[in-house]
């Protein structure tokens, strides 16, 4: 049965302060975790340190904040994707509809003009932000789309991967995809290199598959995980990739050239996968000093970058927390869970 959200959208938005939604912050000290509740110095422009958004009818899967950090883009099972007003009461001004299936990923153009979607009707939403408008769908995949991405070069590079073992490589301007690359195995995250030369592809075969483009080419794998692997995100220099696995760690992977020795450069450890095997995915902070990633344990966990430790256990969300992702000009994290919620929460 088809899910309908109605033209008035019920939103509820609710601060740290209300008891039955505060959120209690745990950090590191002296390698105890402690508890400390929200009585600290505001560090962000949120209108209050924790901000609820509801609207969505069923799981969200995806957010992600654009480049200016003034909106949010949601993806969710019920077919739709929600844009949202950080600031202020965090309002949703404008629900995009075109996907006959859930929404698996959302992501934005690096200038923020536009808006790509991975969805499990087989197609990929090419969206114009600031109308709603669908501009166009990339088909060529037989199988669920369950990630994509953007080339940081320009607004026209887009990957994508699916169920159907292929890795597409679309330049938008196109209907149909530049590169099709066979992959062994499901592909569920993919990513592009900084200098949109390498694109990335990992899922059920447990290995990260470094895909040269003009060579049409595995150049590298990266192997390591024991399980499979549902989530990447590029570092913001380019320089590491992050990849997280159903083996219940996160991996950070060294994909500069010409390196000696193992890529795999640190594990991060905390999360937790379960039965339910949803796509977790995850996410670094703008200066690269912090990682994060959603957990089936109902936390959003942050660990410090070059050390491994964890540095926030932040709990809230009642049900899986599938992605995590940073403000990209504020201490600010957003988080988004089986729970049909997102969470937008300051970070000290």
């Amino acid at each position: 049965m088809a899910l309908v959200v109605s033209d008035s959208i019920k939103r509820a938005v609710e601060s740290s302060a209300d008891e039955e939604q505060q959120i209690v912050k745990k950090i590191r000290v002296g390698g105890e975790m402690v508890e400390v509740h929200p009585e600290f110095e505001r560090t962000s422009n949120l209108m209050s340190p924790t901000m609820m958004l509801t609207g969505h009818q069923a799981a969200v899967y995806s957010l992600q904040f654009d480049p200016s950090g003034q909106n949010l883009a949601s993806g969710s099972f019920d077919k739709t994707i929600m844009l949202w007003s950080v600031y202020g009461e965090c309002t949703n001004y404008n629900v995009l509809r075109a996907h006959k299936n859930a929404v698996l990923q959302v992501q934005w153009s690096p200038d923020g003009s536009r808006l790509i979607s991975a969805s499990a009707d087989r197609t990929i939403g090419l969206w114009d932000p600031n109308t709603g408008k669908l501009k166009k769908k990339l088909q060529a995949h037989s199988g669920v789309v369950n990630s994509c991405a953007f080339g940081r070069r320009g607004n026209d590079m887009v990957a994508s991967g699916s169920d159907d073992a292929t890795l597409c490589v679309w330049d938008t301007r196109m209907r149909k995809p530049a590169d099709v690359f066979e992959c062994d195995y499901a592909v569920l995250a993919v990513g592009i290199s900084k200098d949109n030369d390498q694109v990335f592809a990992a899922g059920l075969g447990e290995v990260v598959q470094v895909w040269d483009v003009r060579k049409g080419q595995v150049s590298l794998e990266l192997e390591g995980h024991h399980h499979t692997i549902t989530g990447m995100s590029l570092s913001p220099d380019g320089s590491y990739l992050l990849t997280n696995s159903m083996d219940n760690t996160l991996r950070q992977w060294d994909v500069r050239p010409f390196v000696q020795g193992s890529r795999c450069s640190k594990v991060y450890t905390g999360l937790q996968h379960n039965f339910e095997q949803t796509l977790l995915r995850c996410g670094w902070s703008p200066s690269g000093e912090q990682v994060a990633s959603g957990s089936a344990d109902r936390v959003v966990h942050v660990w410090d970058e070059m050390t491994t430790q964890e540095l926030y256990h932040l709990p809230g969300h009642t049900g899986s927390v599938n992605e995590v992702s940073f403000h990209p000009k504020e201490p600010i994290i957003g988080s988004c869970g089986s729970d049909k919620v997102i969470y937008l929460g300051e970070l000290s």
